[in-house]
Parts: C-alpha cells; structure tokens; sequence
C-alpha cells in the first residue's frame, strides 16, 4: 500500500512524487510506463509511452517522433490524461495535464544529446509510426539526414491518487491553486 486513512495530505503528496520519480529513474519500476490519453478526431486514443524524466517543476517529460498521431491530437487539443498503476501496491495514479511538443528547440536538442545513437536511429525511420508497411525490415529504413525526436512536456493542473485496499478504497486528489493542495474524495 501507498497510503492509509491515518497518513496526512503533505505526507502522502511526497510519497506520489517519490514513487513518480521512480519510474522515471527505473526501468523496472511500473511507473516507468505511463497511459496517456489524448483527444482524437472521433475517438479517444489511448497508448502506453515511457516516462523519461519528472522534472524539478513537476513536469512529465516523454519521447516521441514527431510524425505520430500524438502530435496531431495535441496540436488540437494540448490536454491529456496521464495513468499510472502500481500493481503490487495497488493503487492508481491520474493526472491531468497540459502537453506542449518540444521539436528541434533547445530542450529537445538538450535530450536528444542524451540518447544513444542506436537509439537515435528509432526517431530517424524514413516512414512516419503508423505507416502500413508490407513487411517488419521496412519499418526500420533509415533517413540519416533527419531525426524526427521530439519531446512531450505534460504540466500537471491535477494529480489522483486511488488507494486499493480491502478494508476499503482510499481516494484524494491534488490541485494546482497556490501550491498543490490535497483533499479527500469519496474512492
């Protein structure tokens, strides 16, 4: 477990933040793999990305290419739903968040320099994700001359937190009004 009834709204904000921080820092934390949902043109699209860094402002950062459906979703509508779930603590982590798309500015350049060049060749296919290739070896076709690496920034306005427990469901949420300030929900 995560919480309890008995933990304060500043203890348990430490603690989400603490475990948030995790999955970006560990691989094989569940954190490290987020749900982010997006607002397309007739349906919602859900996907799972990787949490790559929680920055010291509490921003969620993300790699994508900039070619991929996300992008578009974004460019219309910049709110998204974050998910996260803890299955051996049992509890589940939601955020609202405003994206902002980071491509071939500073920032972008900044983490590009991070990343390894054998994975820099993913952000540099030659065909957009979610291409209809004929077979899997297409899909890897290199453009040496372009990279398509782009950064998600998603700046939390609300963070969830549901506690699953069989002597009943713990729920509260956090807002973004002067400082992150918790209060209790009915789970």
């Amino acid at each position: 477990m995560l919480l309890t009834s008995s933990d304060v709204p500043s203890e348990i904000w430490q603690t989400v933040l603490h475990e948030l921080h995790r999955g970006a820092l560990d691989a094989k934390h569940p954190f490290r793999y987020v749900t982010l949902a997006t607002i397309g043109t007739h349906f919602p699209h859900v996907r799972t990305v990787v949490l790559r860094e929680l920055t010291s402002n509490l921003e969620f950062l993300v790699y994508i290419d900039a070619r991929s459906a996300k992008v578009q979703d974004l460019l219309e509508v910049p709110r998204v739903s974050l998910l996260f779930y803890h299955p051996k603590k049992q509890v589940q982590v939601r955020v609202k968040a405003l994206a902002t798309i980071h491509s071939e500015d500073e920032l972008a350049q900044e983490y590009w320099k991070r990343i390894s060049e054998k994975r820099q060749s993913e952000y540099k296919s030659s065909l957009a994700p979610g291409t209809r290739i004929e077979n899997p070896e297409l899909g890897w076709e290199s453009s040496m001359e372009r990279s398509y690496f782009s950064v998600l920034k998603f700046s939390p306005l609300s963070i969830e937190v549901l506690q699953l427990a069989k002597d009943g469901h713990l729920r509260i949420q956090f807002e973004l009004a002067s400082g992150w300030k918790g209060s209790w929900m009915v789970p």
